[in-house]
């Protein structure tokens, strides 16, 4: 393997948010453009402008390197025009080699497929990757993380927002593995009384209820909200409720279709078809359900378009879940034939993030930025709230798998002294595969597909 291959494998560096796929893997080819994806879409995350404020030169190095590899000559961060305080600190030490590209304030600007058309005006084909267009796509952080894994630096904490019903909204470096409960403990704890917690993004994010999951290398957001807002609302709605209301409710209107994205882009979906499909049968419902095969999940049709309140998104996601099981899913060729030409009004049917917000019923939150702050001093000032019983981070949970792809091979055993930084999860050398590093001093305790580390 290229040895910058096998130091960013073994550094464990992923995509540093969604399904986390392997950063080694998108650098073993050959391109013209190296895009670093700032946009940042989703209401209230704010990590990637700390990311690009504070360590601008490492994102800078990563993305120089990555160049290198692919032999692009073009290096481009997307980045939004209303951040202009981000956009003044890149130019100010931007190198030459690299450009900014501005864009508008809507959603969802920072979709991969959407971000490498405004870039270039060429679309990533239907069912196909960047590279197929001479493009490769990360995002900040997995760059920030390419440059110290070149510099023999690996993975051990992950940058993450916590916003919502806290009592201070913060973004920080956190320690691999460590708790959701703990996290949130750091924003100085919950300020409603009953609640949920949105991980990643209001729009794209999933709900869950277990604040003893660990965060992990691809987390991004954890946002606690009301359990009766309307993010949790939608996001909580049973699949059995939400396809018999889906189907006894929808009519087909189309605004899902005519407000989707990727079918504003040409590709071949169609949401309200898939609506449709709940209704039919026999040959029609297949026909119905395969509109839904080039859904991005971006959600915009259930949490915006959709005037009967249903869920148009979820009903594209389950329904390529069966097509899948079923072995009925189109190829990229097959996509790639049915897709048309970019919809003329295509620019004027953005959605603008600010409406967005107030639709999702998080302005209240917006107005208060969840502004940077060193890890340690969260815990000094959370040890300041809470004299009582202050967050003390005398644990953490590493699984072992954290992205697509084969598990780390667990090199670690119980009762083993471990340091931060340390190996203790080595990358399968023959499959898809990235290595697991300790996130902070102590002894092993447990291994299993988690690996417990406790302080001494």
């Amino acid at each position: 393997m290229d040895p910058l291959l096998k130091q960013v494998q073994d550094g464990g560096v992923i995509g540093a948010g969604g399904a986390g796929f392997p950063t080694y893997v998108k650098l073993d080819c050959q391109v013209d453009l190296v895009l670093a994806n700032g946009a940042e879409c989703e209401p209230l995350l704010y990590k990637d402008q700390v990311l690009m404020q504070r360590w601008a030169d490492e994102l800078f190095g990563g993305m120089l390197l990555a160049m290198k590899q692919v032999g692009a000559s073009r290096g481009v961060i997307g980045i939004k025009k209303k951040n202009t305080d981000t956009i003044a600190i890149l130019q100010a030490t931007l190198p030459e080699s690299l450009e900014l590209f501005l864009m508008e304030d809507v959603y969802p600007a920072g979709d991969e497929v959407e971000m490498v058309y405004e870039v270039t005006g060429k679309r990533i084909p239907s069912g196909g990757l960047p590279k197929e267009i001479g493009v490769m796509v990360n995002n900040i952080e997995s760059f920030v993380n390419l440059f110290r894994a070149s510099k023999g630096i690996p993975v051990t904490e992950t940058m993450v927002t916590v916003h919502g019903e806290v009592v201070r909204p913060y973004t920080a470096w956190l320690p691999v593995g460590i708790s959701y409960q703990q996290a949130i403990d750091l924003a100085g704890g919950i300020t409603c009384d009953d609640f949920v917690v949105v991980e990643g993004g209001p729009m794209m994010g999933s709900v869950t209820e277990d604040l003893t999951q660990p965060v992990t290398k691809i987390s991004s957001g954890l946002l606690v909200i009301p359990r009766e807002s309307r993010i949790a609302r939608f996001k909580m709605r049973s699949e059995e409720d939400m396809l018999r209301i889906g189907k006894s409710a929808c009519d087909q209107c189309s605004l899902c279709t005519s407000m989707c994205p990727r079918g504003l882009l040409g590709y071949p979906i169609q949401p309200h078809l898939a609506m449709r499909g709940l209704q039919a049968s026999g040959e029609n419902h297949l026909s119905y359900t395969l509109a839904a095969q080039a859904c991005s999940g971006c959600n915009l049709c259930t949490m915006w378009a959709c005037p009967e309140g249903l869920d148009p998104s979820r009903v594209c996601g389950i329904t390529k879940r069966d097509l899948r099981d079923s072995n009925q899913l189109l190829s990229p060729q097959q996509l790639q034939a049915q897709t048309v030409d970019v919809h003329p009004l295509r620019e004027y049917r953005g959605v603008p993030t600010k409406r967005l917000t107030r639709r999702l019923e998080l302005s209240e939150y917006a107005l208060k930025k969840a502004q940077f702050i060193q890890f340690d001093e969260l815990l000094q000032a959370n040890r300041q709230q809470n004299r009582v019983q202050p967050v003390s981070i005398t644990q953490v949970r590493i699984p072992l798998s954290q992205h697509i792809g084969k598990p780390a091979a667990v090199v670690v055993k119980v009762g083993d002294s471990v340091k931060k930084g340390q190996l203790i999860g080595k990358a399968d050398a023959e499959a898809l595969s990235v290595s697991v590093h300790a996130s902070i001093d102590g002894k092993v305790t447990a291994v299993n597909n988690v690996v417990v580390i406790e302080r001494n």
